[in-house]
């Protein structure tokens, strides 16, 4: 992965991810240590974001980098007209890798098409959004010990989800059944559901979120979307369809663990949190170390040694 971009989980392999998760864990147990002292990484940020910015900004800062960037584009001269490619290019004069969300689909590829340094995809529009998929398969093994073999659930926003259709092609890897709980009018799409049938696994889709949750390992729950939607009375008619209680999970697998990409809005209800089937903010410090394995492999600097 030296001084490649990560723009979609496609660019990867499986052997890819066994490397990254396999050093998350090393990063894990010595997550500081100033390796990248002599680096500059820029956070590009033209849509808003708590977990992936700051996980990111964190992970460099703790590995010792020098962190450059801005939260809104109406800070930067995006305002007077700038192009994404003259502001792509300006940021590489100042910096050896960049992550950067944006709203635009194929906007990351772009940017990676004429960057002299990394991209990195922090997402980009409803299209991909590669280290959470990575800090998600991270958190699967973690909690279950495996990756291959599991019955995994995603309820909610299906269709505009980009955490949803990176990890369910990641998955595809690991002979995984899944379970895909949405209203018709957010049902994953057919392009992401034919990477399942490719590899010939299976696939069951509900509208009923009570149906799958005795039958799962891990519960995947998204926010419906509410800047994905054109029509606000789409929204409207199913913002609150799917809502997990505590005293729903009171027959759920023994293993269970309820994942959430964050922010939630009402979609698990807070006295989930103290069950010990939540994982949601565990999930979301894993991104430290996945996103530390990221910037060392491409970067192409090893951790120190214990």
């Amino acid at each position: 992965m030296k001084n490649k971009s990560l723009i979609s989980i496609h660019d990867i392999t499986r052997d890819d991810y066994d490397i990254i998760l396999n050093l998350a864990e090393e990063f894990e147990k010595n997550h500081r240590q100033p390796i990248l002292e002599n680096f500059v990484v820029a956070t590009l940020f033209f849509e808003p974001s708590t977990r992936t910015r700051l996980s990111f900004e964190s992970a460099a800062s703790y590995l010792g980098a020098k962190v450059i960037g801005f939260t809104d584009a109406a800070t930067s001269s995006v305002k007077k007209g700038e192009s994404l490619k003259d502001t792509i290019l300006t940021v590489s004069n100042y910096s050896d890798l960049i992550v950067m969300r944006h709203p635009k689909e194929g906007s990351a590829r772009y940017a990676s098409e004429v960057a002299p340094v990394p991209i990195i995809n922090a997402g980009d529009g409803a299209n991909q959004h590669p280290t959470q998929c990575l800090l998600d398969l991270y958190s699967i093994r973690k909690t279950q010990k495996r990756l291959d073999n599991l019955n995994i659930a995603f309820v909610g926003d299906l269709k505009y989800g980009r955490t949803v259709h990176s990890l369910v092609q990641a998955l595809t890897n690991y002979n995984t059944t899944f379970h895909l709980v949405s209203p018709d009018e957010l049902k994953l799409p057919s392009s992401v559901k034919q990477f399942i049938k490719d590899k010939n696994l299976d696939y069951i889709q509900y509208t009923d979120m009570a149906e799958v949750i005795d039958k799962v390992d891990i519960l995947y729950m998204t926010r419906i979307q509410q800047e994905r939607f054109s029509d606000p009375l789409e929204y409207e008619r199913v913002k609150n369809v799917y809502i997990l209680k505590n005293n729903m999970l009171d027959n759920a697998k023994s293993n269970l663990k309820v994942l959430h990409p964050l922010p939630r809005v009402n979609e698990i209800t807070e006295d989930v949190d103290d069950n010990s089937m939540a994982y949601y903010f565990s999930q979301a410090k894993n991104g430290v170390y996945v996103r530390q394995a990221l910037l060392s492999l491409i970067l192409d600097v090893k951790p120190a040694k214990k």
